[in-house]
């Protein structure tokens, strides 16, 4: 398991079959997040006290390489077909500059794309079928979607009826999206109509969310318990 360890600028290893703490990865300054990606055995991160995302191969953090973004980089998503990673970019008080996410090519270890988007971004996932990238986009309460084969803009957006969507996930089998907002609601949004309905009521504003295939339910955990957890 990676962790991402924002105050320490690092990201800790956890070995998950013994519940220990094994390493620590560091050099990664603000460090926001992490994915793996088990289809191509990659890890990345999104290390927004310096706009960078880092990528290297599972078991091999020595050969970590790190590419610049258009903003500070928040939550991921990858497309193993095309070696597309998006990252959601935030950004500070003190900064004019639009809100974008960023498109990075894996083979070319370059910055391909920077797309303007409405507002703030949160979490992101990425979609094999429709093969596009969906990220949350806190005001305006909008689902973005960006297609990975042309990432040149916003192709189309979802509108969401409660304040602050946040965390996201992706129901592959059923075709729907999970977004869980901080006004405290849980929706989904069937991907083949549109149709956007309120699952359920959260007990407070959540950050993450994880969709597991098997159990059904999305657990969501909220803001203070995560970081705590990871800080």
């Amino acid at each position: 398991m990676y962790v991402a360890h924002t105050s320490n600028d690092s990201v800790d290893v956890i070995d998950s079959n013994k519940d220990v703490y094994v390493r620590s990865i560091p050099g990664l300054p603000g460090v926001a997040g992490v994915l793996v990606s088990n289809e191509k055995s990659l890890v990345f991160t999104s290390n927004r006290g310096e706009k960078t995302v880092g990528v290297f191969h599972h078991g091999r953090d020595e050969g970590l390489h790190k590419i610049r973004v258009g903003g500070y980089p928040n939550g991921l998503a990858f497309d193993p077909k095309r070696h597309h990673l998006l990252a959601a970019n935030v950004s500070r008080q003190d900064d004019p500059a639009p809100t974008t996410v960023s498109i990075v090519d894996l083979h070319k270890r370059i910055l391909t794309s920077d797309i303007v988007v409405p507002g703030r971004t949160r979490w992101t996932v990425y979609d094999p079928e429709n093969d596009c990238f969906y990220v949350n986009i806190s005001k305006p309460s909008q689902i973005v979607r960006v297609d990975s084969e042309d990432p040149d803009g916003v192709a189309s957006a979802f509108e969401i009826p409660a304040t602050g969507p946040h965390g996201l996930d992706i129901d592959l089998e059923r075709r729907r999206l999970f977004c869980a907002c901080d006004q405290g609601g849980l929706f989904t949004v069937e991907l083949e109509t549109g149709k956007v309905s309120k699952a359920s009521s959260l007990a407070g504003p959540p950050d993450v969310i994880f969709y597991n295939s098997k159990l059904q339910p999305p657990l969501c955990r909220g803001w203070r318990t995560w970081r705590d957890r990871c800080d």
